[in-house]
């Protein structure tokens, strides 16, 4: 006799490679993001994870981290998007190397670009989690 499939179709990630995996995570962390649900990217972050973003002081727990990316949104941080160069995965550690663009209104109107890069190191703890997510600004392109 035949044991009952547990898992349900929603979520295939399971039969996915490492790569495969993370690559869709991200997707999912800048889909929360540009959509403001900043809890939910929290929850994605180990309970003790750290996200380190330029000019700004560690957040270190899963409420800091959802307090510093609510701020980025309010300050007019939006329209993320993310494309994973490189990743590398040992056992339940794995890291991600990639570059960003975001777009940040002003007050007054005005949008200002931003490009960057990341790294983010993962755990798989039953699902892969974030341990530390970190980027950094590319200098300002001048005309």
């Amino acid at each position: 006799m035949y044991r009952p499939y547990l898992s349900s179709l929603a979520d295939s990630r399971s039969f996915l490679d490492v790569e495969s995996q993370l690559r869709s995570l991200t997707q999912d962390y800048v889909t929360s993001f540009n959509t403001g649900n900043y809890d939910q990217v929290a929850t994605m972050f180990v309970p003790d994870g750290v996200l380190m973003a330029p000019s700004r002081e560690a957040a270190n727990g899963r409420k800091c981290v959802e307090r510093l990316l609510r701020d980025l949104g309010e300050e007019g941080y939006s329209d993320m998007r993310v494309e994973t160069i490189r990743v590398e995965n040992s056992g339940d550690m794995a890291m991600e190397v990639g570059r960003y663009s975001v777009t940040i209104r002003q007050a007054n109107g005005t949008l200002i670009p931003e490009r960057g890069k990341y790294v983010k190191v993962w755990r798989r703890l039953g699902a892969w989690l974030i341990l530390a997510d970190c980027w950094s600004r590319n200098p300002p392109v001048t005309q």
